[in-house]
């Protein structure tokens, strides 16, 4: 009897193993793709985006919605620019604080940089001076502004300065965490196989730290502007910071729109060039 059943239960458990279905592989997921749109489109979005702005400030000037007299309008703004640039010293100005800033980036990133490497010859003078740079990192350096054109006087030089003052720490600090970031085991293979010191710092050392300050060039560059038109802000002669200061004073709403807007153009420019010359130095280090 139980020799009869056996080859039917087998039978039966085999086709309840074959009926049985497999167990299912979950589906892998993919990444969501998303599509760049061309730069046609995007350029066209921004300046609709830019139209429609300022077609809403014109209605709602015109339609008393907002206070002409405290917010301008569109119209009343082009018409001085117009003015501005045919009849003012537009060029004057612009180029006034165009050299300032010019200036005081190259000079306070190429100090900043050249102080922060100098870190790496000697700890205990790295340890020295640290103290002083984190100190007048903290300080409030506009504070110092009215102090810097007592110095300087009014002209072009304590623009310059104040430029200078805003990006020297920041070029300090950066090249200095760039030199802490230095392969300890290179520089120990670079002494191992007789290489002077001199020759470490400039074929390890500098090379390694070059991306370091070259990263912080956008950063110097807004600060550089920010500290020219604080200079002309308390005493100057020329500037696009002394038009503003003029324009609110005398309650010129327009003109000072006129002279954000030239600033804001003169910004966008110079963060472009230096855009490009960090990618053009980010080249040349890799390869």
């Amino acid at each position: 009897m139980l020799a009869r059943t056996a080859p039917r239960l087998s039978s039966a458990m085999t086709a309840g193993q074959a009926t049985t279905p497999a167990p299912r592989k979950p589906k892998a997921r993919r990444l969501p793709v998303q599509k760049t749109w061309p730069a046609r489109y995007i350029v066209a979005t921004q300046v609709a985006i830019v139209a429609g702005f300022v077609a809403i400030w014109e209605f709602a000037a015109r339609t008393q919605a907002i206070d002409p007299f405290f917010w301008s309008q569109p119209s009343a703004i082009w018409s001085m620019m117009l003015i501005f640039f045919t009849e003012g010293n537009a060029f004057v100005d612009i180029g006034y604080t165009f050299r300032s800033t010019l200036l005081g980036f190259f000079i306070g990133t190429t100090i900043g940089s050249a102080l922060g490497l100098s870190f790496w010859w000697s700890r205990n003078y790295a340890a020295l001076v640290q103290p002083y740079i984190i100190c007048l990192e903290s300080l409030p350096k506009l504070a110092l502004a009215p102090l810097v054109i007592l110095v300087f006087g009014m002209g072009l030089a304590s623009k310059v300065a104040i430029a200078s003052a805003l990006t020297v720490v920041v070029s300090t600090l950066t090249a200095w965490a760039g030199v802490q970031a230095v392969d300890k085991d290179q520089e120990r293979l670079f002494y191992s196989l007789g290489a002077s010191r001199w020759q470490v710092f400039a074929k390890l050392v500098a090379p390694s730290c070059t991306p370091w300050i070259i990263s912080v060039l956008r950063v110097n560059i807004g600060l550089a502007l920010t500290g020219s038109i604080v200079g002309e802000f308390i005493s100057s002669q020329y500037g696009l910071g002394k038009t503003i200061l003029y324009a609110g004073q005398t309650y010129e709403i327009a003109l000072v729109w006129v002279a954000v807007l030239v600033l804001s153009t003169l910004s966008m420019i110079m963060y472009v060039s230096v855009s490009w010359l960090e990618r053009f130095l980010r080249k040349g280090v890799v390869h």
